[in-house]
C-alpha cells in the first residue's frame, strides 16, 4: 500500500494561484471557528469561497449551499473541514461536481478519501491549512 503524497509547494502555488472558486464544507457561520477565520482570511485574499452548510444560508456575504452538488457554478477547490471519518462522502461528491482539488485542512487525514479523489484525476492536498500556504507561497497577498 502506498502511502498518500502531497504535491510539491511549487505545485500548491500552481493550484493556489489558478483558483477561481473555492467551496468549503463545513464553513461555520461562527466568527469563533477555525473555518471561518480560515475562509475570511482567503476572502480578503482575493478568493472566491462558497460555503457549503445545510444550516445556515449566508456565511461571509455569500449565499450558502447544503451540498456541493447544489452548487450552480465550477468548484476548483473543495476545502474540507470536517473529521476524517466523515470526509469520504465529499471525496466523492467532489468527483461528481469535477471539482479540480480536494483538500483536506490541516490534522484532517483520510488515505480512502485521498484514494477517491485521486483516482479520478483531483489533485489532493491533505492536511495542510490553505491559509498557512498561500500566506507562504504568495507572501505579497499578506
Amino acid at each position: 500500500m502506498t502511502t498518500f503524497e502531497n504535491p510539491s509547494r511549487e505545485h500548491i502555488k500552481e493550484i493556489l494561484a489558478s483558483a477561481g472558486n473555492i467551496a468549503v464544507v463545513g464553513l461555520s457561520d461562527k466568527p469563533d471557528r477555525t473555518s471561518y477565520m480560515v475562509s475570511a482570511a482567503m476572502q480578503s485574499r482575493g478568493y472566491r469561497i462558497i460555503p457549503v452548510n445545510p444550516n445556515a444560508t449566508e456565511i461571509l456575504g455569500e449565499k450558502c449551499y447544503a451540498s456541493l452538488s447544489d452548487i450552480p457554478e465550477t468548484v476548483d477547490i473543495v476545502n474540507v473541514f470536517r473529521r476524517a471519518d466523515q470526509v469520504v462522502p465529499v471525496a466523492e461528491e467532489a468527483v461528481k461536481i469535477n471539482a479540480k482539488v480536494f483538500w483536506l485542512q490541516l490534522d484532517i487525514v483520510n488515505e480512502e478519501a485521498a484514494r477517491i479523489a485521486s483516482e479520478a484525476g483531483l489533485e489532493v492536498v491533505m492536511d495542510r491549512c490553505i491559509k498557512v500556504e498561500d500566506a507562504i507561497l504568495n507572501p505579497r497577498n499578506n
